[in-house]
This record gives C-alpha cells, structure tokens and sequence, in this order.
C-alpha cells in the first residue's frame, strides 16, 4: 500500500525559485564576477508557502 507524505506548498510568486543570483558586471580582484543574491519577499526566500489560515466562521440570520 503506498504511502502518501504531506508535500509543502510551493510559493505563487516565485514557483518554488525563491532565490536568483544576478551578476553587476563588476568583477573582484581575484578575476571573479560581483553578484547579488536576490530572494522572493513573499516566502522569504524558501520556496514554500504556508497553508492559508481557516476562514472565521460568521452566524448569518436569526
């Protein structure tokens, strides 16, 4: 029988690539490239989401 593991929400904004290293086009002294880690504002850079909060239930009517 298989077995099913919970899996972790991937982000909607970034598709699960949280992070993007982008070059300056400066490079060091050792020849090597400058670059910027940049990474996703919405997942904070892990890729994954949490699960939405459940709604509040409301009473409606009498």
């Amino acid at each position: 029988m298989p077995q099913h593991a919970p899996t972790k929400r991937v982000c909607r904004v970034c598709d699960g690539f949280a992070a993007a290293v982008i070059t300056t086009g400066a490079r060091h002294r050792d020849g090597t490239r400058a670059t910027l880690r940049v990474t996703c504002p919405a997942c904070k850079g892990t890729g994954h989401t949490a699960p939405a909060p459940a709604p509040a239930l409301h009473r409606v009517g009498r």
